[in-house]
């Protein structure tokens, strides 16, 4: 929004990972070099913990942290409310900069956030695509950020088009929802399987197997 700092005090709304996060990377990557260091000894440990802090390190940067995952899952589920307002926005007049900023304004969250820079960029006139980049890391909103540029260098009505995106990405979320729950389905019965697996192997098959082989030998 206009006027009001963004999360994270003051850092994008793109940066992957917070100061605190990285230092404890950190911390957990040189421990578990200096632990291969204990256990080894002498060159081959201080080789081996060298090679273990760094892929530590690099393994763990690729983790997606808490407030990473929640503010991904926030901006994604806010998108098709935020095309249904700007939809309503431009079919009542208004100038697309003063949609994207009354709507940043009413919306809230992390997703305002970025909203508003797209504001902020349209109203000091920068370029559309500039402008709608702001939007791109959240999930979802390539289609949004193509339907916006597109309109501005065609002169397209671009209130149709995000009503269709909100209708689609509404969609897509319960596709994903109803599969999720499937997925959950089989990886709960799984370990149930796995658990009665011995058991049938030692009760069915090796009674069979063991009077298989006596009748051989």
């Amino acid at each position: 929004m206009a006027g009001r700092p963004s999360a994270a005090g003051g850092h994008t709304g793109g940066e992957p990972q917070t100061p605190p996060r990285l230092d404890r990377v950190r911390l957990a990557a040189v421990l578990a070099g200096i632990s291969v260091v204990v256990v080894l000894g002498g060159w081959s440990g201080m080789v081996g913990g060298l090679l273990t802090a760094t892929a530590a390190d690099r393994l763990l940067r690729r983790i997606e942290s808490p407030a990473v995952r929640d503010r991904r899952l926030a901006e994604a589920a806010d998108l098709p409310l935020a095309a249904d307002l700007l939809a309503a926005a431009m079919r009542g007049g208004a100038p697309v900069d003063r949609a994207v900023t009354a709507v940043a304004e009413a919306l809230g969250g992390p997703l305002a956030d970025r909203l508003g820079r797209v504001g902020r960029t349209l109203h000091l006139g920068g370029g559309p695509g500039e402008a709608w980049a702001h939007l791109a890391p959240v999930t979802g909103a390539d289609r949004l950020v193509t339907a916006a540029v597109r309109s501005a260098e065609s002169g397209a009505a671009l209130a149709g088009a995000l009503t269709r995106l909100a209708d689609d990405l509404r969609t897509d979320r319960a596709v994903a929802a109803e599969a999720s729950a499937r997925r959950a389905g089989v990886l709960i019965v799984l370990p149930l399987g796995l658990c009665f697996l011995p058991a049938f192997i030692l009760a069915g098959l090796v009674p069979v197997i063991v009077a298989v082989l006596g009748d051989v030998l």
